[in-house]
C-alpha cells in the first residue's frame, strides 16, 4: 500500500483515539507482519479469554468477508461456479466475498470442550494452534494483562511452529510482550479500558489490511 494509504487509517485512528498516538509505530509494524502473511497465502489464528474471546470473533467477521469496500470474486472462478451450477453458481458468484483467512480459535466449542475435559484446560489454544498452524501463518493473541495462560501456551507453540506471535495487550504486556514479535500495549492497565481501546486498534489493522487487498488503486 502506498504510505500516504497507510498513514491515512493511522492517521484516523490517532485522531479519534489521541492516547494511541505512543503505540502508532507498533501498530504499524503488526500491519506489516499481517500484510506480509497473506501477500504468501498464510492464516491469521486469534485467540482470547472473555471480552477478547469476543474480540478474537469480532476480527475474523472483518477479515473473512467486506468491512467497507467491496470484495468481488476473481472472474476465473466465478465462471468455475456457473460451470458447477448454472443457476446456483451465478447467483454465488455475485453474493461470494474474497476474505483474508483468519481462524478465532475460540469459536470450536466440540473440540475445545472435549481436550479441556479430556486433557488439559489451559493447553486448549496451543492444541488448536498445532493443529491449524503452519509455518509462516501469525498468531494475534489478545489479552489485557499478558499474562493469560493459556494464550501463553498457544504463543510457545507458535514460535516453536515459525509462526509469528502479535500480542495485543494493555499497557504493562506482562510475558506476551517479551514472546511476540510485536507487541500492540495500549495505554491502559484497567480490564476494561484496555478493551475499549482493543477495539479501534484491531479495526483500524483490518481496514489497512482490507485497503491494501481490495482497495483497486493501492496495488
Amino acid at each position: 500500500m502506498p504510505e500516504n494509504r497507510l498513514e491515512k487509517h493511522l492517521s484516523l485512528l490517532i485522531e479519534r483515539y489521541p492516547a494511541l498516538s505512543m503505540i502508532k509505530n507498533d501498530i504499524q509494524k503488526a500491519y506489516n507482519l499481517l500484510q506480509e502473511c497473506y501477500e504468501h497465502d498464510h492464516k491469521l489464528l486469534i485467540a482470547g479469554n472473555g471480552g477478547s474471546a469476543a474480540d478474537s470473533e469480532h476480527i475474523a467477521g472483518e477479515l473473512m468477508k467486506r468491512f467497507k469496500l467491496p470484495r468481488h470474486i476473481p472472474t476465473a472462478f466465478a465462471d468455475k461456479l456457473i460451470k458447477a451450477d448454472p443457476v446456483r453458481g451465478a447467483a454465488l458468484a455475485d453474493r461470494l466475498e474474497r476474505g483474508l483467512t483468519a481462524i478465532p480459535l475460540v469459536a470450536h466449542e466440540a473440540l475445545s470442550t472435549a481436550y479441556i475435559n479430556d486433557v488439559d484446560g489451559l493447553g486448549v489454544f496451543a492444541q488448536q494452534l498445532y493443529g491449524y498452524g503452519r509455518p509462516g501463518d501469525v498468531f494475534l493473541g489478545i489479552s489485557t494483562s499478558g499474562n493469560s495462560s493459556n494464550i501463553m501456551n498457544a504463543a510457545v507453540v507458535a514460535r516453536a511452529l515459525e509462526i509469528k506471535v502479535i500480542g495485543l495487550t494493555g499497557a504493562n504486556g506482562g510475558e506476551l510482550a517479551e514472546i511476540a514479535d510485536m507487541a500492540i500495549k495500549v495505554p491502559e492497565t484497567e480490564t476494561y479500558k484496555v478493551q475499549e481501546l482493543h477495539l479501534p486498534v484491531y479495526h483500524c489493522l483490518c481496514l489497512m489490511l482490507e485497503d491494501y487487498f481490495f482497495g483497486g488503486e493501492s496495488k
